[in-house]
């Protein structure tokens, strides 16, 4: 079942005090570019569902397995490319898919040939 996200947006302060971290912190974390919350009309910072799940896994590989904040950067960096690669693949295979069962379900146009010859999308393919 997919986790239903919610459109709210949480101020500094409670963020915080949710995660028992000072202020500084998340604005550390801010300027390091580990963590971009999106900004109000009066410019208060305003951290999302994703923003609170970012830095759950910040907190997590700094405070439970000591990795320091240039690690933790190269770590998020590779989470997104690794996550990216995925959706690609899977459109890939997708695709590959949709091929095979394009030709699975095409009939031979000769039961006796050495290679099944298919027609598909008006030209002949071996």
């Amino acid at each position: 079942m997919a986790k239903r996200r919610s459109k709210a947006a949480y101020m500094i302060s409670a963020v915080a005090e949710q995660y028992e971290i000072h202020p500084q912190t998340l604005r550390l974390y801010e300027r390091e570019g580990l963590l971009l919350p999106s900004r109000s009309e009066g410019n208060t910072r305003l951290y999302t569902d994703g923003d609170l799940e970012r830095l759950e896994v910040i907190l997590h590989l700094t405070r439970d397995l000591g990795v320091n904040l240039a690690g933790v950067e190269i770590i998020l960096n590779m989470r997104e490319k690794m996550s990216e690669m995925q959706r690609q693949m899977e459109s890939f295979v997708s695709g590959l898919n949709r091929e095979f069962a394009l030709h699975r379900d095409a009939e031979p146009e000769s039961k006796n040939a050495l290679v099944p010859v298919v027609q598909v999308s008006g030209r002949r393919r071996a």
